[in-house]
């Protein structure tokens, strides 16, 4: 009888772990340490849950003592299963198709470079063949990002550079972004905090017309640290406020990270995820080393409802090229 009850809780305990595994935001939870980290790597925790499920079926038919309690965990592991494909089918495995380019279209390139790693070259020849006229760079040097721009000018594509950096020691702490001459000069304050630990950038038309962009790099959730990646996680909700913003960069979140935090049916702030958008948001940007449906899209590109997403790509031909992020391509076409 005891060993009946305590194997029931076990159950239940497996059952309630896996629902708030499968579904955080029911209970508030999608922040908090743990599971913040295992809904980030939704088809992760699926290939893991399956496999576990197998193993537990080959218990439950070898040992008889054992039986009941085995077959009852592998039947919760598969809901958890069938619950987290579910929510990957509605946010899309995958939709690389673009619309024809049109003459007031934008197109933005996102790439977490791993402190430079890819090379000057490799990002540049990215961007050029990609017709990027916004680029991203989180940890990515000044150095670096006038390299590329100077190699970019070179091939007939002329680029402002934008640094942010918190301190010259640690590249993870700067954040470079490139834009297109063609869309006018912006002003940056270099000096301004924005993100808390990693630097995210602001950039505002000069001429007061055109979007703000923002080139974002928050924290990463891990120990230590999760109370600043929350601060992260609202101050890009407050950096999407108003009309006419392009934001673009490693948010070091998901979107189940930002229940709570969108407003009128936006993502976050007053934006909306290209990925989730264009049936995307079920692909991993991070880590470059697993498959793209088992990693986490942690990679964003989001955009106020003045836009309109006409084609997203989450890039794997530079899983090779040293960075540990994929880079991400989308273009915007205005929605009016």
């Amino acid at each position: 009888m005891f060993a009946r009850t305590i194997a029931a809780l076990i159950v239940v305990a497996a059952a309630v772990a896996a629902l708030i595994a499968a579904w955080p935001q029911l209970f508030g939870l999608a922040t908090a340490p743990i599971v913040a980290q295992v809904v980030s790597v939704r088809g992760l925790a699926v290939a893991t849950a399956l496999v576990a499920a197998v193993a537990l079926t080959l218990v439950a038919l070898i040992s008889r003592g054992a039986r009941r309690l085995a077959a009852a965990l592998a039947i919760v592991l598969l809901a958890f299963s069938a619950i987290s494909v579910a929510v990957l089918s509605t946010r899309g495995f995958g939709n690389g198709g673009f619309e024809s380019a049109g003459k007031n279209d934008v197109t933005v390139l996102s790439w977490n470079t791993l402190g430079d790693a890819p090379g000057a070259q490799t990002i540049a020849t990215l961007a050029l063949n990609s017709g990027a006229e916004i680029v991203a760079l989180p940890e990515t040097t000044n150095s670096t990002g006038l390299q590329v721009a100077a190699l970019m000018a070179a091939a007939g594509s002329p680029m402002w550079v934008y640094t942010v950096a918190y301190d010259t020691v640690s590249t993870a702490k700067s954040t470079t972004l490139l834009v297109s001459t063609a869309l006018g000069e912006y002003d940056v304050d270099t000096a301004l905090t924005t993100t808390s630990v990693l630097p995210s950038i602001v950039a505002t038309p000069k001429a007061g017309t055109g979007p703000t962009i923002v080139a974002v790099h928050a924290v990463a959730p891990i120990p230590g640290e999760m109370p600043h990646w929350r601060s992260d996680l609202r101050w890009l909700a407050s950096a999407c406020a108003s009309a006419n913003v392009i934001m673009a960069g490693d948010f070091n979140s998901t979107l189940d990270h930002y229940a709570g935090l969108g407003t009128g049916g936006a993502t976050i702030g007053s934006c909306t995820d290209a990925a989730l958008a264009t049936n995307n948001a079920a692909v991993g940007t991070w880590p470059a080393v697993l498959p793209a449906l088992l990693g986490a899209g942690i990679d964003h590109v989001m955009t106020t409802a003045n836009w309109r997403v006409t084609g997203m790509r989450v890039i794997q031909s530079q899983d090779g090229a040293g960075s540990d992020h994929r880079p991400i391509l989308v273009q915007l076409s205005p929605a009016r």
